[in-house]
């Protein structure tokens, strides 16, 4: 038998002598640790087979084997199974801990960064106040509007050189208002009819602007070419003050309470220009809002959804709603409450940035006086007129400097990529 023993300072390296001598098949008979040394006993894989295999001159020796050499080469193979594991869940360890410290670091290096974006805008936009104060004019007016400083500061970007406050300001409304979608007239709608859902949060107005839309409809192709459907059946009421709109318009009103049902009145109701649906309002986060889209999306008829907007709403508000409710079938969207309405710029930044087709604003409870076509130009001149407290609107000097320095990227919003600036 040809034991050899193997000194190292560490379990690695004795392993790898061991390698080295004996190859990698070579049993390890034992290994300890003595003064800082790993000593490891180890045979070849040859020696090993010759001494387990059976010898038959003598009856004695396989007994002799068995009892002196064949059970350590196992056990000691399985403590080398064990130091393999430890060893690989040291370095999974080592690699988890690393990379959780380089996420620190990395995390560090993104805040500093930010900071250091921040004070070099609020530099920049201090040196551009006193080059350029009209500047600072046009954006005290837009904030006072209720447009956003991200859209403001896009704009103020991009404003030409070389004019005073009196034609930046023009330039901004014409920019603006070319950029805001609005339905040029209504014949081709009702002219051409079809399905059309009103949607939107609870309390919008939907129903409403769904009575004011049909008294357009009746007015332009009679009551029997309509069709009204609710599909609220969680309100109290809500049905009932839908039938009164029809029973005052001579309009049957059918009620439907899912997907199936809609499926069977639209089948039914096929042969009628237009067909206006009143949905049941939904939170912007509420799941919903994804089946109401579908019930809509499965109804067997090309069903056009408009988006109620509340011009009273905030503008972080409106954009979770037009989120939540985007995507195939969205027409465009009606503006509601306006008479309730302190500033509009808050909608309008809204329509602008998500690129909806404004169809109509409502602005007040009469059937169907108060409902109009969205005309581009009035809405951005009553938004620059609509100016909220003056208090509430003035920012110092120093204010503006750091709200532009939060808004410093403006330029790498995808909402304000499509900004047509003529």
């Amino acid at each position: 038998m040809n034991v050899k023993k193997f000194t190292a300072t560490t379990v690695r390296e004795a392993l790898r002598k061991v390698r080295e001598v004996l190859g990698p098949d070579a049993v390890i008979l034992s290994n300890r640790s003595s003064d800082g040394q790993v000593e490891i006993l180890a045979l070849a894989s040859d020696d090993m087979a010759t001494l387990t295999a059976p010898d038959a001159g003598s009856e004695m020796a396989e007994p002799l084997l068995d009892l002196q050499f064949a059970p350590r080469p196992q056990a000691e193979s399985l403590d080398m199974a064990r130091i393999s594991q430890m060893m690989t869940s040291a370095l999974a360890e080592a690699k988890e801990s690393a990379s959780l410290e380089m996420g620190g670091v990395m995390n560090e290096i993104r805040a500093m960064r930010g900071m250091m974006e921040t004070q070099l805008a609020e530099i920049s936009w201090d040196s551009t106040q006193r080059r350029e104060p009209q500047k600072t004019l046009v954006l005290r007016q837009m904030l006072a509007a209720g447009f956003s400083a991200s859209l403001a500061r896009y704009l103020i970007d991009k404003l030409p050189t070389g004019r005073d406050g009196n034609d930046s300001m023009r330039w901004i409304k014409t920019v603006l208002s070319r950029n805001l979608g609005a339905m040029a007239n209504e014949d081709s709608m009702l002219e051409q009819g079809g399905v059309f859902a009103l949607v939107g949060p609870t309390g919008v107005g939907k129903t409403t602007s769904t009575a004011k839309l049909a008294a357009r409809c009746v007015m332009r192709h009679g009551p029997d070419n309509l069709a009204l459907i609710t599909t609220d059946a969680y309100r109290i009421g809500a049905h009932e003050q839908l039938r009164i709109y029809g029973k005052i318009l001579g309009v049957m009103v059918h009620a439907v309470k899912d997907e199936a049902d809609l499926r069977i009145a639209l089948k039914e109701l096929r042969n009628k220009h237009t067909v206006l649906i009143d949905t049941v309002g939904v939170s912007q986060r509420d799941q919903m809002v994804t089946a109401q889209v579908a019930m809509l999306a499965g109804s067997g008829a090309d069903v056009k959804r408009l988006l109620c907007l509340n011009a009273t709403s905030t503008q972080e508000t409106l954009s979770e709603v037009v989120r939540a409710y985007q995507g195939s079938g969205l027409a465009g969207c009606i503006m509601t409450k306006l008479d309730e309405a302190a500033s509009i710029g808050n909608v309008l930044d809204v329509v602008i940035r998500h690129k909806l087709n404004l169809f109509y604003i409502s602005n007040g409870q009469r059937v169907p006086e108060d409902m109009h076509l969205a005309d581009r130009g009035y809405l951005i001149d009553r938004a620059f007129k609509m100016k909220r407290d003056i208090a509430q609107s003035q920012y110092s000097d120093e204010e503006l400097a750091l709200l532009m320095a939060n808004s410093s990227n403006a330029r790498n919003d995808s909402t304000l990529r499509e900004v047509n600036l003529g």
